[in-house]
């Protein structure tokens, strides 16, 4: 549970938070947030998203979206949008472990 949490500029960012506004969006099918390794901020939070069907917004709409919810050192720094839908487990949460160990692993 501990990687649920991101620790940017010392402030703890709780994903599971990030991910319910960011999910909010009516562009968003599916997000995790996850932190990204900063020289100056040790973590910054970032989120990918899944776009809905036939869904069109940008990193800076989701970015606008989340400044007007959330504080502004939990806002995304990062945001990566795709259509293709995010790794799953057997019980059909979004399987975090894959998702990061695939993004650690250069393409």
């Amino acid at each position: 549970r501990k990687k649920n949490m991101v620790i940017s500029g010392g402030e703890n960012i709780y994903c599971a938070e990030v991910e319910r506004v960011v999910g909010d969006h009516p562009a968003v099918r599916e997000v995790i947030a996850y932190g990204r390794p900063d020289p100056r901020l040790g973590e910054r939070l970032a989120v990918t998203a899944v776009l809905e069907p036939g869904a069109e917004t940008d990193a800076d709409e989701i970015k606008a979206f989340c400044k007007q919810r959330l504080a502004i050192y939990k806002v995304p720094r990062d945001v990566a949008l795709q259509r293709d839908a995010l790794p799953r487990t057997a019980s059909g949460k979004i399987d975090r472990g894959t998702f990061l160990k695939a993004l650690r692993e250069p393409a």
